[in-house]
């Protein structure tokens, strides 16, 4: 799969498919684009410069490679509908198991990148990737592949996968929820939300030396009675804010927990 002449086929036309697309350019060939909505595989197929489709009937079986990225939900039905014996079929999932793929090919995998794809990224060097193959062949072929994206590969099972995965949220997902809260919270008190940008870097900055373990601070670290009280009678308080409550609480409650073993604040 090192060279050029190497063909894919992008099931799936949101972010994550257009990005790695976009790493495929000059290491293999896109032939085709399937996407459920037609004006999704139009647009990127269009832009590739290769077929596109929205029936699953019609995806050519002559490629080398088929990458299935579409949302995990989706990955069963997608999985029903293809019978593409011998071919390498991978997806890009990091909650779906290995095995999901058995029917639709005996040589199949998994390439989870651990990226965040919000506003259409592109792939970064040193990306990891999560590699997970049904024979060795095939996990060969990815570790190549990877290796064409400029990124890092790791090995790691379907169990351990879902685990990382779920880690990711905590990670990813929920802090930016959270960076949400906090920009609701300075809409209400009229202030801009960029004052909190140095606190955010400096946060960033600490922990890739140090446990966040080790660096967590605020009341619920020093469980500060007096003040973790007022913070919640204020969001008690205001009608527009009360929804954050029990974020706040049960954050503040979990910190507490993991500070000081549930012990309360003599």
């Amino acid at each position: 799969m090192s060279n050029k002449s190497t063909s894919v086929v992008l099931i799936g036309a949101g972010n994550v498919a257009s990005s790695l697309a976009e790493a495929l350019k000059g290491s293999k060939e896109i032939i085709q684009v399937y996407s459920k909505t037609l004006a999704h595989a139009k647009a990127l197929g269009q832009k590739l410069k290769c077929s596109f489709t929205n029936d699953l009937k019609k995806i050519t079986p002559d490629a080398d490679l088929y990458i299935i990225a579409v949302k995990d939900d989706a990955i069963a039905e997608v999985c029903k509908k293809l019978k593409l014996p011998g071919k390498l079929v991978i997806h890009t999932s990091g909650s779906t198991e290995l095995s999901i793929l058995k029917k639709v090919t005996d040589k199949n995998g998994v390439l989870w990148p651990m990226y965040s794809f919000a506003g259409k990224s592109n792939l970064v060097p040193e990306t990891p990737f999560f590699i997970e193959a049904s024979d060795l062949t095939s996990k060969r072929e990815l570790t190549t592949l990877v290796k064409e994206f400029k990124g890092n590969p790791y090995y790691m099972d379907s169990e351990k996968r879902v685990m990382f995965h779920m880690a990711a949220i905590f990670v990813n997902n929920f802090p930016n929820h959270l960076f949400a809260i906090a920009e609701n919270l300075c809409k209400e008190a009229r202030v801009p939300f960029r004052l909190f940008l140095p606190l955010i870097h400096e946060t960033m900055h600490t922990i890739e030396n140090k446990s966040p373990a080790l660096t967590q601070t605020g009341p619920a670290s020093r469980n500060d009675k007096l003040i973790i009280n007022r913070h919640l009678a204020l969001l008690s308080k205001d009608k527009n804010l009360k929804r954050y409550r029990e974020v706040y609480k049960i954050l503040t409650e979990s910190i507490i927990e993991s500070s000081h073993g549930g012990r309360k604040k003599r």
